[in-house]
């Protein structure tokens, strides 16, 4: 159904209000799921989420139901990230923002080669020390345990853009960022939960060690490791260490992931899917190390790229094969030409790229009415 009415976003907003954050329940992820309302359906011709005035529901903010821990939390956070930032261009030393912008990319990928397309999508298999090492680096991330982070992806692209979706993009922009994480869960999310297939995760005795001890495991590799490093080994002040490497670094990275579910569901193109509302976003892709070639992840999920073109704007896909040739991660799935471009002609938008004049791309109306001279 199209939104159009403040009544229906009003709707919207009241449903947020039963939106829950994981960091609420990281000791009973289990217990969520209990209640079985009915699945809202996804209908195509929805309207463009962009759309969706976010000011319409900020205006209706008192309907929500606000877990003021989390936002207390998270404002905390970004404070001390501006602090960082201002740190960097008055007192840091050069190495500590290269060793945290470092640590970005790290953390990155322990969400994007880890429990993106590893654990949530099982897009390749990966042996024991790469999974180490991408266990490390998720929990350098601090986005939950990937037993919980997976679930929760594969609800969002089994019920995307629905009530089941945990950050449903179609509740606009500051929802599917930030604000998903700042109300209680939607009680079909918790349902749908319990309905994803989750025996392949928790029968990984490395994802069930890192679940057990994330408590532990979580400050010490996300916030203490990273601040005493610049300290002790190149004589950085504790204060640059605590901010620029650590909560400027960790701010930093939680935005990257976030632009993916809010930024790539709004701003793009769709050349594989014109009745989805994932886009292909380049500046998401850029930053969030190939994360942001949307449309074609949520038109194959399964493809270990999660993008078309193997190496562009991709890091993880560079990644993923650096340690595919070393026999670290195998059983790399991905679509054939073949299969994409029958898809881009049955339900692409007509944006998909083409080289020049006489790509098989290019569209026969083009052509026809292209002036030579």
């Amino acid at each position: 159904m199209v939104v159009t009415h403040l009544d229906k976003i009003q709707e919207q907003c009241f449903d947020w209000g039963r939106e829950r954050v994981q960091f609420e329940d990281n000791n009973n992820h289990n217990e969520d799921y209990d209640l079985l309302p009915d699945e809202q359906e996804y209908s195509s011709n929805n309207q463009s989420i962009s759309n969706i005035s976010d000011s319409k529901c900020k205006n209706l903010f008192q309907k929500y139901t606000i877990v003021w821990r989390n936002v207390t939390l998270f404002a905390l956070l970004h404070l001390a990230a501006l602090y960082g930032f201002y740190l960097i261009f008055t007192s840091a030393k050069l190495l500590t923002t290269l060793y945290a912008i470092f640590l970005y990319k790290c953390g990155g990928l322990g969400i994007t080669a880890g429990a993106h397309r590893l654990w949530a999508h099982k897009s390749y298999k990966a042996k024991t020390p790469l999974k180490i090492i991408l266990l490390i680096f998720n929990t350098l991330a601090f986005q939950d345990a990937v037993l919980i982070w997976a679930r929760d992806h594969r609800v969002h692209h089994k019920y995307s853009e629905t009530n089941a979706d945990p950050h449903n993009a179609k509740n606009g922009f500051f929802f599917s960022h930030v604000g998903w994480l700042l109300c209680k869960k939607h009680e079909d999310v918790k349902t749908k939960g319990k309905n994803i297939d989750l025996s392949d995760l928790e029968n990984d005795k490395l994802l069930t060690f890192q679940k057990k001890y994330y408590l532990i495991l979580m400050p010490l590799i996300c916030f203490i490791l990273p601040t005493i490093v610049p300290y002790y080994y190149w004589n950085e002040t504790f204060i640059n260490s605590l901010f620029v490497a650590t909560f400027l670094r960790y701010a930093f990275t939680l935005n990257i992931t976030w632009l993916v579910n809010s930024a790539a569901h709004i701003w793009g193109h769709k050349p594989y899917d014109k009745n989805i509302n994932p886009v292909e976003n380049i500046s998401v892709a850029i930053f969030a190390l190939g994360e942001g070639w949307h449309n074609y992840h949520h038109t194959f999920p399964w493809d270990y790229k999660t993008a078309e073109l193997k190496y562009y704007f991709n890091f993880t896909t560079v990644f993923i094969n650096f340690f595919a040739k070393i026999g670290w991660a195998y059983d790399l799935k991905t679509v054939s030409k073949e299969m994409i471009e029958m898809r881009v002609k049955r339900t692409g938008d007509g944006s998909h790229p083409v080289w020049g004049w006489g790509d098989k791309d290019q569209p026969k109306d083009e052509i026809s009415k292209a002036t030579i001279l």
